[in-house]
């Protein structure tokens, strides 16, 4: 399993290993490269203006985080064109697609930039520009590759002229329109080359050399090669449609939440839940659909006291047939002789005495798990948004204590997943209190906290949420509290939703994620906000304003008559706001 992730700088030590591996696999495939050049990238990466072009780099990385491969890619954004400077993969991985992955990836990039498409440059078919027949053979292989997506050379000009006359294997110059059929224009062309030339061969190529190249395009517009190798047509559009894919959410369902079905009277969080959304946006045509991984407990742990996890684990197996466990006794005095009896002991890690533990409550939160690290996966990997559609929910769950409902916090363990990577913005807008989150990160910088929800004094969990509290030690000043009246306007909610934006534009996070709460509806049985389809409409543009790669998570949301269209309509808001 490979995701295919971009590397923004070299601040991060997740991305310091990645590029010490990039620089690697550069040294290893392209000898005659510059070494100069590949020192260079990270630098390129973090201070873009200081080359005049923005570098954009992917890397195509296993599970423990180790390279395979990588395309880097530059945005001449005053010309309008992208240039594959390098594609490079494991060669033990030969045949496996993953050159194509990161191509597809390329080409998603360069649509999202709007540009007229890629340039890049490739070795000759020709035996008269080729001398060697192996080389001849791998040559021929890859425009092979390239022409099935629609990309072929330019043809009519001394763009493959050896630089020195005794020189064997000059480069095409071969361009990608990305199915957009763009047209070359002569002018246009030897703008491109020009800019190409002069900043990958500086070095090497005289000022006649470049004036000898641009005075041999003549031909407008400029032609590119017939195709030498496939139909294409075909197989170009097959290409495209994977690479407009990412524009979908990514959605993510828990595929073990019913097993989870506490029957007792009044208990709202039932499964209903899941299939009313899921039906709601099953056929929107936004999604695509993403089947949960499996994931190490390390994660969970990573966020979670280890005793916490095993109680919760261990208590799990031994309840028999379909009576869960309610908490009834809590240890104010004496925290640190839990009692003996499992059951008995669950108070000793509960908040509440109206979330029990079920049979099947571990199984269906660890896979809740599975699929939140799964939609952080798909946004690792390209996606703009993702959405993990899960039960049962998990903001209340604290480092060591269930509660709300909540056993496992997956919002706080996807967030840390992603902070290896990045800053990260959790925004929780479920009508009750994040407090899970906030006491997960209230120590931390890295991760931002901010929950927008009913005042304490008559919302859940009643003992959190309040304005004051702001993080402590480093992460001081890292969290934000908007506890709201009993009841409001959509209007004065959106303006408090806008100043929390603001902080999270202010942070500089690079990854956003929201824990969607659908409980502010209307004739929601733990609310008080009338919330209707246009105000989640409303809700969701706003945050897709933000134009950040989002990962949402749900939560609440017991109106099942309305949490479908209300889930929908959130959505459609969003790509709305991502979009326009």
């Amino acid at each position: 399993m490979f995701r295919i992730r971009r590397i923004f700088d070299d601040v991060l030590p997740a991305d310091q290993r990645a590029l010490k591996q990039v620089s690697a696999m550069l040294r290893s495939q392209f000898a005659l490269l510059d070494s100069q050049k590949i020192d260079r990238i990270p630098e390129s990466l973090r201070l873009p203006l200081q080359y005049g072009v923005r570098s954009i780099l992917y890397v195509a990385e296993d599970h423990r985080s180790t390279v395979h491969g990588l395309a880097l890619l530059d945005h001449e954004a005053d010309l309008n064109f992208c240039y594959l400077d390098y594609l490079a993969s494991d060669k033990k991985l030969a045949g496996r697609g993953l050159g194509g992955a990161l191509f597809d990836r390329v080409r998603s990039e360069a649509l999202k930039l709007g540009v007229s498409g890629i340039f890049f440059e490739c070795l000759p078919d020709d035996p008269q520009l080729c001398r060697d027949p192996n080389i001849l053979k791998q040559n021929r292989a890859r425009l092979k590759f390239y022409e099935s997506y629609g990309a072929r050379p330019i043809i009519n000009t001394a763009y493959e002229t050896p630089i020195r006359p005794d020189s064997d294997n000059p480069p095409y110059l071969v361009f990608d329109d990305l199915a957009q059929g763009s047209v070359l224009a002569k002018e246009y062309v030897k703008k491109v080359i020009a800019r190409i030339l002069g900043r990958k061969y500086k070095d090497v190529c005289t000022p006649e050399y470049v004036q000898m190249v641009l005075d041999s395009v003549r031909d407008n517009p400029v032609k590119l090669r017939p195709p030498r190798y496939t139909a294409s047509a075909a197989t170009e559009k097959r290409h495209l449609a994977s690479a407009i894919d990412l524009a979908k959410i990514a959605l993510v369902v828990t595929d073990q939440h019913e097993i989870h079905h506490v029957k007792s009277r009044g208990y709202v969080e039932s499964p209903v839940r899941i299939r009313s959304i899921y039906q709601a946006l099953e056929f929107t045509g936004i999604f695509d659909l993403v089947p949960p991984l499996s994931f190490a407990d390390s994660w969970i742990t990573a966020v979670h006291d280890r005793a916490y996890v095993h109680y919760f684990k261990r208590v799990s197996k031994i309840i028999g047939g379909d009576v869960p466990i309610y908490p009834y006794v809590f240890p104010i005095r004496n925290r640190t002789r839990p009692p003996l009896e499992l059951p008995m002991r669950a108070g000793y890690y509960c908040m509440d005495t109206f979330t029990p533990i079920s049979s099947h409550a571990y199984a269906a939160a660890r896979r809740g798990v599975d699929c939140a690290l799964t939609a952080v996966h798909a946004i690792l990997s390209g996606r703009q948004v993702a959405y993990a559609l899960v039960r049962p929910p998990g903001h209340h769950a604290e480092k060591g204590f269930f509660g709300g409902f909540c056993y496992f916090n997956n919002a706080a363990i996807a967030a840390n997943y992603l902070s290896q990577f990045g800053k990260v913005a959790i925004l929780d807008i479920d009508y009750h209190h994040g407090n899970g989150q906030q006491d997960i990160f209230n120590n931390r910088a890295d991760v931002l906290t901010i929950s927008l929800h009913g005042h304490p004094s008559f919302a859940y969990p009643y003992f959190s949420g309040f304005a004051d509290e702001r993080g402590e030690g480093e992460g001081r000043g890292f969290n934000f509290n908007y506890p709201l009246p009993e009841t409001i306007v959509v209007a004065d909610y959106l303006h408090a939703l806008r100043t929390a934006l603001t902080r999270i534009r202010s942070f500089g996070a690079n990854y956003l994620v929201v824990c969607l709460g659908l409980d502010t509806a209307k004739g929601d049985p733990t609310g008080t906000w009338n919330f209707t389809g246009r105000d989640f409409s409303a809700i969701g543009m706003e945050i897709g304003n933000l134009k950040m790669p989002s990962l949402i998570v749900q939560e609440g949301g017991y109106n099942n008559r309305s949490i479908g269209s209300n889930a929908r309509e959130f959505f459609q808001g969003l790509l709305s706001g991502q979009r326009r």
